[in-house]
């Protein structure tokens, strides 16, 4: 009796239910896998034909030749856009900075309410929804119909990158939002939030491991001060959690050091494919989402969520709702995010999701009633603080490159 408690108990758990998920994602890796090695030490592409399914195992597995494309892409792709009025671009940066906020501060609350709050239907009963994976499927694929929708109307550059290395971020991608969803059960939010804060220190460590990059002193800094700030919230708000048995703050630690560890991963390798393949943005979004769907799928059909979560959707009409607006802030909110990028550039879409974080922490303690004692009001300054200073130093430095980059120019 004791022994088959323990063991419902461990499935039940987040570390089971962590081990059932990526026992689901071999059996789409693991033949992936297989198969790929065998395409390449077969030299399949020296005897592929020009059919579809020829085709098609040549993009995934070897891509195109970007060296033979280079001239006609590059050619299209040189194009510059006309100079659009001061206005105008005051317009667009509004419309961007009005859409991030109204997307992601949304899609915040809504992440929040439906993994802590209870749901209740017309006929009285009380229902607590748990499964995060059905929440990343339902954004995944919205995400994916939306990003294949505008590749199939607009015109893009011709795509070069074998398409299974999509998967590696997305995988990682993937754990990263499981890992998001599973922390609200165990940390508050404006943790949470303040958490994505300090991912500096880790992405600075992906970095070095995936493209061996080097970083300024202000960098290291900066992070420095954030992680301290960081530590100063999370001593802050412990006080409050008195009645927390110390088991369940150490998961919570343990699974926001895997989102962030997951999310370091997963811009470093997608920064690593657009240096080495130069896809646009949507093309990554596409197919990030497209292997996203593929590993939720296979996961949720071999652990027969699918039907759960669809019946707990029939029964709490409200959690459909809440699910699918969920859905369309996260995949619009990714749309805004590539769009600010393209157009203004990673400062001004630092500034903005900077702000963004701001607004939420207050929503969230608002909302919820989230207490925050004075060393976490403390520790928030500290880490907004050395973003913005992050922010500035980095614009800084690449106005003294300019000048210099112009004046030896100039002596040429």
């Amino acid at each position: 009796m004791s022994e088959s408690s323990l063991f419902v108990d461990l499935v039940n758990s987040w570390f089971g239910s962590l081990t059932l998920n990526l026992l689901c994602y071999s059996t789409v890796f693991i033949p992936g896998y297989i198969l790929i090695q065998y395409f390449k030490k077969s030299k399949y592409i020296e005897r592929a034909g020009s059919g579809l399914i020829s085709k098609l195992i040549t993009s995934c597995v070897y891509g195109q030749n970007y060296e033979k494309l280079m001239t006609t892409d590059l050619a299209s792709s040189k194009t510059l856009p006309a100079e659009r009025s001061t206005t105008y671009r005051c317009f667009q940066i509004a419309f961007c900075f009005v859409g991030l906020q109204a997307s992601y501060l949304t899609w915040g609350v809504l992440q929040e309410k439906i993994m802590t709050k209870e749901y209740q239907n017309s006929e009285g009963s009380i229902g607590h929804f748990k499964d995060s994976q059905f929440l990343v499927f339902i954004n995944r694929i919205l995400a994916f119909m939306l990003a294949a929708t505008y590749l199939g109307f607009t015109r893009q550059p011709r795509h070069t990158a074998p398409i299974y290395k999509y998967s590696y971020c997305s995988f990682s991608n993937i754990m990263s939002s499981w890992c998001q969803y599973e922390a609200l059960k165990f940390v508050t939010f404006p943790t949470q939030v303040l958490a994505k804060a300090s991912k500096i220190i880790p992405t600075m460590i992906m970095g070095k491991i995936i493209s061996g990059k080097k970083y300024e002193y202000f960098e290291y800094v900066t992070a420095i001060l954030i992680s301290a700030g960081m530590t100063m919230f999370l001593l802050g708000s412990t006080e409050s959690k008195a009645s927390s048995s110390s088991s369940t703050t150490l998961s919570g630690i343990i699974i926001l050091i895997g989102y962030m560890s997951f999310d370091a991963f997963t811009s470093n390798w997608q920064g690593e494919l657009f240096n080495q393949h130069k896809m646009s943005s949507v093309q990554m979004m596409c197919g990030v989402n497209l292997f996203s769907c593929l590993f939720t799928t296979a996961s949720l059909m071999q652990q027969g969520s699918f039907s759960l979560s669809f019946k707990f959707m029939l029964t709490y009409p409200a959690f459909f709702w809440d699910s699918l607006i969920l859905s369309i802030c996260s995949a619009t909110g990714q749309m805004f995010i590539y769009h600010t990028i393209s157009v203004f550039g990673p400062v001004v879409f630092i500034i903005i999701m900077t702000i963004r974080q701001g607004l939420a922490i207050l929503l969230s303690c608002i909302i919820y009633a989230h207490p925050v004692s004075v060393m976490g009001i403390l520790g928030i300054i500290i880490v907004f603080t050395a973003v913005f200073l992050r922010v500035y130093c980095s614009h800084r430095l690449k106005q003294i490159q300019q000048r210099r980059a112009g004046g030896d120019a100039s002596k040429v």
